[in-house]
Order: structure tokens, then sequence, then C-alpha cells
């Protein structure tokens, strides 16, 4: 037991809020702002809906639902200053300032 507890690291997350919308149910908002996130935040966890509403759009329902969602922060490098390991990157770095 003692030898597992060695193995254990410790982790730090970041939360981002984001806003999926649907015109088929809030589960399918969910489900849309999910998808969505992981095309470019990595390590997701975990999420929480933080607010659900609805509105008419030409005269249908469109559901909207705000959540948090969670991502495990990159381990620093040695020659990293930042201190985030760069966790919310979407592409590698090119090297290039704009």
């Amino acid at each position: 037991m003692i030898e597992e507890q060695s193995h254990m690291t410790d982790n730090v997350f970041k939360g981002v809020e984001i806003v999926g919308t649907s015109d088929q149910s809030f589960t399918h908002a969910i489900e849309i702002a999910v998808k969505r996130a992981r095309q470019t935040l990595h390590n997701l966890s975990w999420f929480v809906v933080t607010e659900q509403r609805g509105g008419l759009q030409e005269g249908r329902l469109e559901y909207q639902v705000t959540l948090r969602v969670y991502f495990k922060l990159d381990k620093a490098d040695s020659t990293d200053t930042a201190g985030e390991g760069g966790a919310e990157r979407s592409a590698p770095s090119t090297g290039q300032t704009p």
C-alpha cells in the first residue's frame, strides 16, 4: 500500500465556461458542447452544467446549456517558465511571433 502511494502524482485542473445549443434537447446541447471542446482542449475530465435556458428561433425551440468543462493541466517541464505547461494549446507552436 505504501508503495502505491509513492507512485501517485498531484494533478491540477482548469475550468473553462462554454455554451452549447441544439434544436433537439438539453442533452444534445451538452453533447455538442463537449464534442467541440474536445477538438481544442485535451485531457478533459468532467463538466458541470451551470445553466439551462431556452430560446425561440423563428418560432422553433432552441435549447441552450452553459457548462464548465475541466481539463488536467500538463506537467510543467524543466524549461517551462510560464508554469502551465501549455495545456490550452490547440496546435503545436510554430515559434513565430504574431
